[in-house]
């Protein structure tokens, strides 16, 4: 294909992506009220819990509710058209890849999306607790008047960071796989690892303190052992296929 074509496939992958993307957000706006009432929860349940002052979300301006909405309903559609849209960008891709490349990738994509929607599933799990715990810090007679769009993007940021996380070892994996890096390597390095964990979590959370760092820290370090562990198995097996071809070659000479 020529360049022009390459661009007039990405046109059409795009369009028919951006067209999925607007007919989940078109759901998602009827579906906001649900969504939105479990993503307050947490703040209904600091409300009981108060004996003193308030705690609720508030729109600080006059259009802070349309906004919301918007982005909540946008949100969903991502979310909904998740699998039409990675559909779009993979159908891109894969007719320049040879077979080798093509499997590796398949690899990638199937595992790595039930991850990522593992880890989006562990922050919507982890954020009741950790709202509850950052309200919890404010003085006995003060109130928490929230702004609506803060509080949706500290939400937003912890299941997406907390996603993100999850497929990060998939990549080692992926690197691995395609002869780029030696697991010994990957093992030697871990010191490096939890390091770069501890600074990700840091910058990654939305809450600097150390309850929210743990949380998505524990089972990142978790799967990087756990990718550290398929990485040796394969190289181990790549050494064994690699013996039992040199001793083919010896009897046969």
């Amino acid at each position: 294909m020529s360049l022009t074509q390459h661009l007039l496939e990405l046109r059409k992958r795009l369009f028919i992506a951006a067209l999925g993307v607007l007919a989940g957000a078109v759901l998602g706006f009827f579906l906001f009220e649900p969504a939105w009432g479990y993503l307050q929860s947490p703040m209904r349940v600091v409300a009981k819990l108060r004996t003193t002052g308030d705690a609720q979300i508030n729109y600080t301006s006059i259009s802070g509710a349309f906004d919301v909405r918007m982005q909540v309903a946008i949100t969903i559609g991502l979310v909904v058209s998740s699998p039409l849209w990675l559909y779009q960008i993979f159908a891109f891709l894969v007719p320049g890849l040879n077979r080798r490349e093509k499997r590796y990738v398949l690899g990638f994509f199937f595992t790595a999306i039930p991850l990522f929607l593992a880890g989006c599933a562990t922050g919507f799990f982890v954020m009741p607790q950790i709202v509850e715990l950052m309200t919890s810090f404010v003085p006995v007679g003060d109130a928490s008047l929230i702004d609506a769009k803060n509080y949706l993007d500290f939400v937003l940021k912890l299941v997406l960071a907390t996603g993100v996380a999850f497929v990060l070892p998939v990549f080692l994996v992926l690197l691995n796989f395609i002869g780029v890096l030696q697991g010994a390597t990957i093992l030697r390095s871990w010191r490096w690892a939890i390091l770069a964990i501890a600074l990700f979590t840091a910058l990654a959370t939305p809450a600097a303190d150390v309850l929210s760092m743990f949380l998505l820290a524990i089972p990142m370090v978790g799967l990087y052992f756990a990718a550290v562990g398929v990485t040796i198995a394969h190289d181990r097996a790549v050494e064994k296929r690699r013996a039992a071809f040199d001793a083919e070659l010896a009897a046969g000479a």
